[in-house]
């Protein structure tokens, strides 16, 4: 065993022993790939239950601001959707500004699935959605507090989040298909289709595929757990909808929209939404060029952003310019 899997070992049965979990019970480590940003393994004991660990990486590397202090957003995130009955992790003596210790989901990231079982699957997440979105928060924003005090409106909130990742973009000097002062001025003029939102939501923000768990049953698939919790928000519940139809238009989603109906959940695609829809898609996509930067993304990853996602963005930019 080298020195570094010697310190993986002992970190994850101090978070073990912390927790109250029996010392000494940890037989397994697993690491998990999928993640951009924290480190992440499943840990089994000699019980045969399962958990999984999140540790941030060192304050030296290179972060977004509304980064900071992720884990904290995650737990939020988990003990939240518990209260609605959303399957997701539970945490486990989570500590502020350290690890996450959770309880593991069954199931397997979303892949292709047959018609037959997609369409099912997606009402059912539908559904799933539309209880999260029940849950109100105590103001907007980030719960971890990386950008500030959460604020007493969207529009408020909403505003330091763009402004916070365009100041990243500069600071990095990100590329982006368009300068940052023209993207700036874009989504400034349309900052006041935010004032219709009144009441703070519970926003995962990043329910693409690989953040839904599909667990093989006898009685056929479903949803195991929504996981990676680390960038909710308190917020615009369409927010959503952007991450659920990554790289697509979640208009085009029938069986998902259909669940979400059923589900409570309530949307009018009118220009207004039209409006902020667009502005949350600009968001992500933002997120997704500039962070190539701090994480020094390989050339490979760096192409297939920039082929990919910034046609993406030049078109919802388009969309704000032209009032939806």
């Amino acid at each position: 065993m080298d020195e570094g899997d010697a310190d993986g070992s002992e970190r994850a049965e101090r978070a073990l022993r912390e927790a109250g979990l029996p010392p000494g019970s940890l037989v397994g480590r697993r690491v998990l790939s999928g993640g951009t940003y924290n480190a992440v393994e499943e840990l089994t004991l000699a019980d045969g239950s399962r958990y999984v660990l999140k540790v941030p990486p060192p304050p030296t590397v290179p972060t977004l601001a509304y980064e900071r202090r992720l884990l904290l957003s995650e737990a939020e995130f988990y003990r939240r959707a518990a209260t609605v009955g959303v399957p997701a992790p539970s945490p486990v003596g989570d500590r502020r500004d350290g690890h996450l210790l959770m309880t593991h989901c069954p199931g397997e990231p979303w892949a292709d699935l047959p018609e037959g079982e997609r369409g099912p699957l997606r009402r059912d997440l539908g559904h799933l959605v539309a209880r999260l979105h029940r849950v109100t928060g105590p103001g907007f924003g980030y719960p971890s507090g990386a950008l500030g005090p959460l604020a007493p409106d969207w529009r408020t909130a909403f505003t330091g989040m763009y402004e916070a990742l365009l100041d990243d973009a500069r600071g990095y000097g990100a590329w982006l298909p368009r300068p940052v002062g023209e993207v700036a001025g874009i989504a400034r003029a349309a900052f006041g289709a935010l004032e219709e939102v009144t009441v703070p939501r519970l926003v995962h923000f990043d329910l693409w595929r690989g953040n839904i768990l599909v667990e093989r049953t006898d009685a056929g698939p479903r949803i195991g757990g929504l996981i990676d919790g680390e960038r909710m928000f308190w917020g615009d519940p369409l927010a959503d909808f952007v991450s659920l139809a990554l790289l697509g238009d979640i208009r085009q989603d029938a069986d998902f929209l259909t669940g979400y109906q059923k589900g409570g959940g309530a949307v009018t695609f009118d220009r207004a939404t039209r409006v902020r829809l667009a502005l949350y898609r600009s968001y992500l996509y933002l997120i997704m060029l500039v962070e190539t930067v701090p994480r020094a993304s390989g050339g490979e990853r760096v192409a297939w952003v920039r082929e990919t996602v910034a046609p993406l963005l030049t078109a919802a930019l388009d969309e704000i310019g032209r009032g939806g």
